[in-house]
């Protein structure tokens, strides 16, 4: 692969920066996420697990309910959530998502429109959790019975 000669010094100092043994696993870990991120676009049915992380700031009581009411809204899709408090009366808040790129996309958008929502980033990939429960299947290991 061949490269401009700026592009593939500033590639080179961000493998050095983050210390990877190659510069072809900076790359790869590049492609796997545009990978992702495109396969959401183009297929909108296919189920992805990932994170939203948003920071908000305003009246921490009223935007707090109205995200809870969102993610109430979007409850097969939400997994958990993350709360913190940042300086200059901000929050942070990370969720734990899983459910069809469309759908991810549309809660993406309901919470973007929630007035005092600053940032918002989806990160998505095709590795999907482990089904937590299955039907008509004991979820705790088995255990050998002692004679």
């Amino acid at each position: 692969m061949s490269l401009p000669a700026e592009l593939s010094r500033q590639l080179d100092l961000m493998v050095e920066e983050r210390g990877l043994p190659s510069r072809s696993q900076l790359i790869a870990e590049l492609i796997r996420n545009e990978l992702a991120e495109h396969g959401a676009t183009i297929r909108p049915e296919d189920t992805l697990a990932g994170t939203i992380t948003l920071v908000y700031r305003g009246d921490m009581g009223r935007v707090r309910h109205q995200l809870a009411q969102t993610q109430t809204d979007y409850l097969k899709e939400v997994i958990s959530s993350q709360h913190v408090f940042l300086e200059d009366d901000q929050s942070l808040e990370v969720l734990l998502v899983q459910g069809p790129a469309a759908r991810l996309r549309d809660l993406c958008d309901s919470l973007r429109k929630l007035r005092g929502v600053q940032q918002l980033r989806l990160f998505t990939t095709t590795a999907l959790l482990p089904p937590l429960h299955e039907q008509g299947r004991d979820a705790s290991p088995s255990r050998s019975k002692a004679a």
